[in-house]
């Protein structure tokens, strides 16, 4: 009469046990490398490997605070490449405000990818954008930069690290679609070149911005 309560104490202790070792070796969810949110300066290339990435460049100069009078030299010149093609977008001062929220600084032939407040992550309606981009550079030879840029809200200090990660997430993106590292490169202007100077939502949405400019 005592053999049933031992058997059923056997089988509760069977049961107990695989429940510690299912749970002991459940499978963490694996997560792929984020081509949109990461901060890291580390990728990896096509037969695995890390690659260690230069961090954005500082391009915050304390004495040229941008106003329109301070663009680069791409801009200025309303001539620009797009391999050995040259196209003439017309000189800042000629462009329209339609024309730079939609071109940025780009590179005719390329265009920016625009963030959300505070955020470094590539929204899903860039990714088009970035795959149009992606396809675009890999008809070419020239180096590509990456200019982060944010708006003039939050502390110099502060802008130049989000702008930079914008451009690095970015050029991580470009990488993961093919395109290779050696022909990146990042800059981090930060809020010093704003291409609208209007304190107003519309202006700060086209200052957030990543552009792709060909050397």
């Amino acid at each position: 009469m005592k053999k049933q309560p031992i058997r059923s104490l056997i089988i509760a202790v069977l049961v107990g046990s695989f429940i510690l070792v299912s749970g002991g070796c459940t499978k963490k969810a694996v997560i792929p490398p984020s081509t949109s949110s990461s901060s890291s300066s580390n990728g990896i290339d096509s037969q695995g490997k890390d690659i260690n990435y230069p961090p954005a460049e500082n391009g915050f100069n304390e004495g040229n605070i941008a106003g329109e009078e301070n663009l680069d030299d791409t801009a200025n010149t309303g001539v620009q490449h797009l391999g050995s093609m040259a196209i003439d977008g017309g000189s800042q001062e000629e462009q329209t405000d339609e024309y730079k929220a939609q071109q940025g600084r780009s590179t005719p032939g390329l265009a920016p990818v625009y963030f959300d407040f505070d955020q470094a992550t590539i929204k899903p309606d860039m990714a088009e954008i970035m795959i149009r981009n992606a396809e675009a550079l890999q008809q070419v030879n020239n180096t590509v930069i990456i200019e982060g840029n944010s708006d003039d809200r939050g502390t110099n200090e502060y802008n130049l690290a989000l702008a930079e990660r914008r451009a690095i997430n970015v050029r991580d993106y470009l990488v993961n679609l093919g395109v290779s590292p050696g022909r990146i490169r990042t800059v981090s202007y930060g809020e010093e070149r704003p291409l609208f100077l209007e304190q107003t939502e519309y202006a700060w949405s086209k200052n957030r911005r990543a552009d792709f400019v060909l050397e």
